[in-house]
């Protein structure tokens, strides 16, 4: 049985069609990263999964007792707000040690317990919210656009994470992934949407679809680019994308 399934979404905002007619579906286990160019309508879908906003026409059907894991977009969190990150893993309720110690472990950022969130860099607060969702033991784990912010070197590590921590704990992943130019070779499938779903597949499959090339150009080749190559980051943007290309 799918984890979730979304079925002829559509919802408009203001006269605007965000989503048109979309359906997808996610297997236990799996990796599934969703592209698409800015006000696509992926954090829109994203929301409207997890129940935060209702469609217009669709229907959404979830395992029962469906376990979510969600990591958002921009935590609203005050920086000047005195917060351990301790505290922080024990909100809305106190959780146990062993399962905050393990999580912590998961993710690596073990010794950052009594760290305040506000002197965090990026990449431990990502690890540290993702830490906070891994708490509820999670058969699905979604995340909204989790490393904008950080450098392509910081976004293959949390890729590579997500890669173990689906090894380790068997729970499927949904990402939205912001930059084109990195996504997760360990995806199993690639999901492009603008309002609607253009093209989906394995991630070669997604890279050499006429839909997915007449979003991004001709020029695309190496945009699903995989994560070993984030040493290109220094290079013009161009050239590392056929490097990325020639080595897929």
């Amino acid at each position: 049985m799918s984890l979730l399934t979304a079925t002829d979404l559509s919802l408009s905002f203001g006269g605007q069609a965000v989503l048109e007619h979309v359906s997808i579906a996610i297997e236990p286990g799996e990796i599934v990263t969703l592209v698409g160019p800015n006000g696509s309508g992926k954090s829109t879908l994203v929301k409207t999964l997890i129940g935060l906003t209702a469609p217009d026409a669709g229907r959404i059907t979830r395992k029962p007792g469906l376990r979510l894991g969600y990591v958002p977009q921009k935590l609203p969190i005050d920086a000047t707000l005195p917060m351990t990150v301790a505290r922080f893993l024990n909100l809305p309720k106190r959780q146990p040690k062993p399962q905050i110690a393990q999580a912590l472990a998961d993710t690596g950022s073990q010794g950052l317990e009594q760290k305040q969130l506000s002197a965090l860099s990026g990449g431990q607060l990502q690890r540290v919210v993702l830490a906070r969702a891994l708490l509820s033991e999670p058969e699905l784990l979604i995340l909204d656009e989790p490393t904008q912010g950080l450098d392509q070197p910081g976004e293959a590590a949390f890729y590579q994470l997500l890669e173990r921590i689906r090894d380790a704990r068997g729970c499927a992943v949904f990402m939205v992934s912001h930059d084109l130019h990195v996504v997760m070779s360990a995806s199993d499938r690639v999901i492009c949407l603008n309002h609607h779903v253009c093209c989906e597949g394995t991630p070669h499959v997604v890279r050499d679809a006429p839909e997915y090339r007449a979003l991004f150009g001709p020029g695309t080749g190496g945009a699903l680019a995989l994560y070993q190559h984030e040493h290109d980051h220094s290079h013009d943007d161009g050239h590392a994308h056929e490097q990325h290309h020639d080595h897929a």
